[in-house]
């Protein structure tokens, strides 16, 4: 046995000498960089991704999962590009990823695509983050995905702070997929957290002295039905993308008893090898707690 040992640390030394020489180094490059040696590792990822899908599937999915799309600027620094094609980048992805849900058969996704604090940044920015948003709403009314898969799309936020142009898209949205009971797009524009409970607690206390509502019936399920998202499930699943391990002001009601997941991947470059891992965490929570 020690004989065998010592051959093979030889071996070892030998192979790791071998590959930090200059020819060892452009032996590696040479064989990296190929179109043979990237086939195979795609073909490597792309099975994989498969038996990860497997596992999630055969185990219970989260019914609701909310999104904060984070990584977007970011992005078009570390690739070179402008902020705006990084928008443009996370917008895509987003439909990308309400696929990859339809397919698991999720059932409610939340998504944070405009909050409050935005309002705050550069004009420029600010203006065409509204563009975009106003050119998904037109997408989304024509999308055949969202009508053959009866999504039913809420926007939820502070309306008063948007364009009119925007809430009236945002309304004939919500109008033509109001009968849609088989998934839920809730998409958060001009959105916070705090906003949302003030909001609530306005409607609440307005329903007092109206003689609507007798404040001893006043409970957690009472403040939840004057929520944005009343009538649906809390998240079970809260997924940050970026790094960035904060909730910035996103659904602070209903995720109190929500599982946390945070990506260093940026939204744009978002893989479902690492959406289908958020999950399989999240089963791997509940299965250890046995919820």
């Amino acid at each position: 046995m020690p004989v065998r040992r010592s051959a093979l640390e030889k071996l070892l030394s030998f192979v790791n000498k071998s590959l930090n020489s200059s020819v060892g180094r452009k032996l590696v490059k040479l064989v990296t960089g190929s179109s043979a040696y990237k086939l195979l590792i795609s073909e490597i990822n792309r099975l994989r991704e498969i038996k990860l899908e497997e596992k999630v599937r055969s185990m219970p999915l989260p019914n609701h999962i909310a999104i904060i799309m984070d990584g977007n600027r970011r992005y078009a620094v570390e690739k070179g590009i402008s902020k705006e094609e990084g928008y443009k980048l996370g917008s895509e992805k987003l439909r990308e990823v309400l696929d990859w849900c339809i397919s698991l058969g999720i059932k409610v996704v939340t998504v944070y695509a405009f909050s409050t604090e935005n309002f705050k940044r550069d004009r420029k920015e600010v203006n065409y983050l509204l563009d975009l948003c106003s050119e998904e709403l037109d997408r989304a009314l024509a999308d055949p995905n969202i009508h053959q898969n009866e999504v039913k799309v809420n926007v939820i936020g502070h309306f008063d702070l948007l364009p009119e142009d925007i809430r009236k898209k945002a309304k004939n949205l919500m109008e033509a997929t109001k009968n849609y009971s088989k998934y839920v797009l809730n998409v958060a524009l001009a959105y916070g957290g705090r906003q949302e409970i003030v909001d609530a607690i306005t409607k609440i206390a307005r329903d007092v002295k109206e003689g609507k509502l007798d404040p001893k019936d006043i409970n957690e399920e009472t403040v939840s039905s004057y929520l944005y998202t009343k009538g649906l499930p809390d998240p079970d699943l809260v997924l940050r993308t970026s790094g960035e391990e904060r909730i910035s002001n996103f659904l602070l009601w209903q995720l109190a008893y929500s599982e946390l997941y945070f990506s260093d991947v940026y939204w744009p470059a978002f893989r479902k090898k690492d959406f289908l891992e958020a999950i399989y965490t999240y089963q791997q929570r509940k299965r250890r707690f046995g919820k």
